[in-house]
Formats: structure tokens, sequence, C-alpha cells
């Protein structure tokens, strides 16, 4: 994993990266469905910010005041900030890159949440903008054990994940095998992530993918 001060630098990186993707979408591409069920690319985008611009003081109010149930706060903190014009996301966004606010999580988590959403948006947008081999290295080591809300550790439990263009692999088992962004979004059970992986665990880790939440 990196020091924190890398993983920083490593975050704004890909948040300046994401901010230049929404900036100029039109209205119907602010609308269109993302890989994560039941949101759009506005409200996810505004999800992303809500995190972005987080302190712990604020979101254990915010847990609190919605009788701490994770999910009910992360929605609520959306919704308010994806009734903002898209330029003010995309700016108050812009922000966000050299900004090193968070809710109580680990930083590695930052890094997660831009690069796996920014997947979540760009794939169904049609745009290509893959992370640094560096972030998703880095993403990949995290997601590998990861426990609640991402269950990437249970997810690739007795199978061997092979990053081929990064030159990661961990476990032991049925190989699944491909671009480190698809493993990356595999593990994290999106089904989009499995298109160009291969090897005799696919279809094992097929099986235990569900839709994927904010």
């Amino acid at each position: 994993m990196p020091d924190k001060t890398t993983t920083w630098r490593l975050i704004h990186a890909e948040r300046a990266a994401l901010a230049d993707t929404l900036d100029g979408l039109s209205a119907e591409q602010w609308a269109v469905p993302s890989l994560c069920g039941g949101w759009n690319v506005r409200l996810l985008a505004a999800h992303i910010l809500a995190g972005a611009e987080q302190t712990g003081p604020h979101f254990m109010w915010g847990m609190a005041a919605n009788g701490f149930r994770f999910n009910a706060t992360v929605r609520r903190d959306a919704q308010r900030l994806g009734a903002l014009p898209p330029a003010d996301i995309v700016r108050r966004f812009r922000a966000t890159t050299t900004t090193t606010n968070h809710p109580p999580a680990p930083v590695m988590a930052m890094l997660g949440e831009v690069v796996v959403h920014g997947e979540d948006m760009r794939r169904p947008l049609g745009v290509r903008a893959d992370p640094s081999p560096e972030a998703t290295l880095a993403c990949l080591d995290m997601y590998k054990t990861a426990t609640f809300p991402v269950g990437g550790k249970k997810r690739i439990a007795g199978l061997r994940m092979v990053a081929e263009d990064v030159g990661w692999s961990y476990g032991a088992g049925p190989a699944v095998s491909g671009p480190g962004v698809s493993v990356m979004l595999a593990m994290t059970g999106r089904p989009a992530g499995m298109d160009g992986l291969s090897g005799d665990g696919v279809e094992i880790l097929r099986g235990r993918l569900g839709p994927p939440s904010a």
C-alpha cells in the first residue's frame, strides 16, 4: 500500500481526470444510468463529491440524523448535492483536487471511491480514461481484503486473481486473469468487469456478483 502522501497524490490525480470527464457532459449524459443500480451519472458524481468534501464530525452528525443507517446517509448526501447544477458539481469537484477532507475511513478508501465510481460512470458513457497503473495497483491491494461494504475478500476467496497489465496477482485456486481495471471492477462486484477476463475461475466469480451499490 502507498503511504498517505502518495495516496493523496493519486487521489488528486484521479479526481482531476474525472472532473475532465464530467466537464461538458450533456444533460442527457448526466442522466445516464451508472453501473450502480439506481444511481445515474449525476447522482453518483454528487456522491463522490460528498465524500470528497466530508469531515469526520459532519459524517457522524449525518449518521445520527439518519438513524445510523449508512446507506440512507450516503444517499441523502448525494441527493442534496445532486440538486446542484452540473457546472457547480464540476467546479466543486475540481476544488477537491488539492484538499484532504475525508470521512472517518482509511484514506485509501477515498482512492477506491474515485477510481471505481469513475469507471461506474465512464463505461456507460462510452468514455475511456483508465486510472494510472499505480492507482490500479493500490486499489487491487486494498480490495483483495475488503469486507463491508465492498466485500472483495469474500468474493474472490479460493480464486487466483491476476491483473496481467500491471503485474499483480493474489490468492490460490482457479485463475481469473485480465486487465487490472477489469479485475478490480469484478472484485468489487461489477458484472461489467467480467468483460475481457479469462481463466478457470471466471464462472465461479461471475456467480458471486450482485448489483453493486454506491
